[in-house]
């Protein structure tokens, strides 16, 4: 899926990205730096967030994304170091196996998934503002999820629910922030291929296999294709496109498959 970048759209932007040291995150940090982005990699792994600032010559800070004092310092340090925040790639998350069926998931597993997924979301969202509202200009871009449009075929009930908040958020968001300049989109992934997906194969691959079958494309999509259209929504090449449900999905929202 690789292909070589020769666009130099983001050169002069800063870009913070959160869960940058893995996945969706870390393809999306590469591609924005090939595309002239300086990078600032947010992530509660010190080895893989290191590793991916080092690669891209940027700057690593340690964040728990639901703790609003240290979401603060993300963007403080970032306005510090480079003097500006131009984008916002606002997608730590997490899929706990403890989060199932409603009549599985007890309340401490719901809440854990509502502040990573969701607080998280408005914090850096709220953060990120901060620094572009005085500039009046800036892209914002929230990981939702493909399941905040329709209803997962294995259960996952808060991490459904945390993405269909971030999906209702950033559309408030953008028509909110729209005549300032400032632009927020949502991005819905389909299943995607990254370790975590791979950990469910191993363990599941009849829950995996169900999820597959429901793409028209046949197979999950890569990390790179989504860094693709994160890329895009940053640029100045999407500066008519806010509060947008923007689906990378190979068509898994509009297909009509009979479940296994």
């Amino acid at each position: 899926m690789a292909k070589e970048i020769v666009s130099n759209r983001l050169a002069g932007k800063v870009a913070v990205i959160t869960g940058g040291g893995s996945g969706i995150g870390k393809a999306s940090a590469q591609r924005m730096a090939a595309e002239g982005a300086r990078i600032v990699i947010g992530d509660l792994d010190p080895a893989a967030g290191q590793a991916v600032a080092a690669e891209l010559d940027g700057t690593f800070v340690e964040v728990n994304v639901a703790d609003e004092e240290q979401v603060k310092n993300l963007f403080s340090t970032a306005a510090e170091v480079y003097g500006q925040v131009d984008i916002a790639f606002n997608n730590a998350g997490i899929s706990p196996a403890d989060d199932a069926s409603i009549t599985e998931t007890g309340l401490d597993a719901w809440r854990r998934v509502q502040e990573v997924n969701l607080t998280s979301v408005y914090l850096c969202s709220k953060y990120a503002l901060e620094h572009m509202r005085p500039r009046k200009s800036g892209s914002i871009i929230n990981t939702a999820s493909f399941v905040a449009l329709m209803g997962a075929a294995t259960s996952q009930i808060s991490y459904s629910a945390s993405k269909g908040g971030v999906l209702a958020m950033s559309r408030e968001l953008g028509v909110e922030f729209a005549k300032e300049g400032i632009r927020v989109n949502a991005l819905c992934p389909g299943p995607v291929n990254t370790p975590l997906l791979q950990e469910l194969f191993a363990k599941n691959p009849e829950e995996a296999q169900r999820r597959l079958v429901h793409v028209p494309m046949g197979r999950f999509a890569e990390a790179e294709e989504l860094a693709a259209a994160v890329a895009f929504l940053a640029s100045d090449d999407a500066s008519f496109i806010t509060a947008s449900t923007f689906l990378v999905d190979g068509g898994i929202t509009s297909a009509y498959v009979t479940p296994l």
